[in-house]
Parts: structure tokens; sequence; C-alpha cells
């Protein structure tokens, strides 16, 4: 289940998530009082959702990354893989909200609650399909392209577009296990793909 990486590769994996807590509670910061300061709606209640989804992912993966190999990790584990589902459908929050495609975001809620139960019941199984999963769920939007574009922006559309091209990208550097480096280089992927839809969203709300 886990790989003994360098010390090398170690540091440089926890350097990344040191960086990508430290923008997501700056940026989540930034954004909640912009729209605190707002009237009150559903796509403000929306970025909410989105920013605490945001923050607890890239909290829990750092803590499960950077964490020594123990039963602990093994924990940490299961909530690291499962907050990828929370982040998914957390960033599609705000925008199916703004566009009103409740249907989609419904069903990517329903997608990502059952993906986590299965990492919590079952943490060591499906690994490979749980990857397909995640894919699939974050490229769900594309069914409900009319509706995203007539209610967003074409910068929007294409912040969206690029921040999910970045993670499809990672995903192959996930993969490449033997690859030196190649859990630093995915999760850099993963920080610059948050960052882009972090764009997204603040140019929505903003």
């Amino acid at each position: 289940m886990f790989r003994n990486y360098s010390g090398a590769e170690l540091w440089a994996d926890g350097a990344v998530h040191i960086v990508g807590v430290i923008l997501a509670v700056i940026a989540s910061t930034t954004l909640l009082t912009i729209v605190l300061n707002q009237p009150a709606g559903g796509t403000s209640a929306a970025t909410a959702i989105y920013l605490a989804t945001l923050v607890l992912s890239m909290a829990l993966s750092a803590a499960y990354n950077i964490w020594p190999i123990s039963p602990v990790k093994r924990l940490l584990r299961r909530f690291d893989h499962s907050a990828i589902y929370l982040l998914i459908a957390g960033t599609y929050t705000p925008f199916m909200a703004k566009s009103g495609t409740w249907w989609l975001l419904s069903g990517v809620w329903v997608i990502a609650v059952a993906g986590i139960m299965l990492k919590i019941l079952k943490p060591d199984r499906f690994d490979r399909l749980s990857i397909g999963l995640y894919l699939a769920l974050g490229w769900s939007g594309v069914a409900a392209y009319h509706e995203l574009a007539g209610a967003l922006s074409a910068s929007v559309l294409w912040l969206i577009l690029a921040g999910g091209m970045v993670y499809s990208l990672g995903v192959i550097f996930h993969v490449l296990e033997r690859l030196p480096f190649h859990n630093a280089i995915w999760h850099a992927f993963v920080l610059i793909a948050a960052g882009i839809h972090f764009a997204a969203v603040y140019s929505l709300v903003v």
C-alpha cells in the first residue's frame, strides 16, 4: 500500500503540500470575506461549500502524505481519498448553482457520497476503479454544457476546462509509480488545477 519514497521525494512532496494548504487557507479566507459581504443567495452558500471542501481536501492530503507509515496513516488514507470526491462535488457546486443545473448537481453529490462510503468501508480495494470514477465525475459537467454555457462567462468556462485538463494530465504521473518524484509531480498538478478552478470560482463570484 505504501511505497518507501526517498528522503528527497518526501521533502519535495511535503513542500508541495505545505504550499497548497497555506495558499488554500489564504485564498479561501479572502474569497469567503468577499462572499459574506454580498447579499445572501444560492451562489454565496455554494461558494462557501466549495471553499470548505477545498481547505479540507488540501489539509487531509497534507496530513496523509506527510504522516509516517503507521496505522494512523492507513486511517488518513481513507479520509484523503474520500476528500477527493468532496472536492470534485464542492468545486462543481457554485457553477451548477449559478446555472440552475440542480439535477446534475444532485447526481454529482450522490455519486460522491457513494464513493466516500466505498473508500471508508473498502479502503484497500477498487483503487483503479476509483481513479476512473474520479475522472468520470470530474468531467460529468459536459452533460450540462449548454446550461453552463448559457449561465457562465466564456472566461469561467475556459478556466473550468483548463483545470479539468490539468487534473487529468496529472493522473498520468500519479499512476507512474516507478517515476522518481511522481507523487510530488502529481500533487503539483493538483495544486495548479485547484488554483485554476479557484480562479474560475473567484471570477464567478466577484
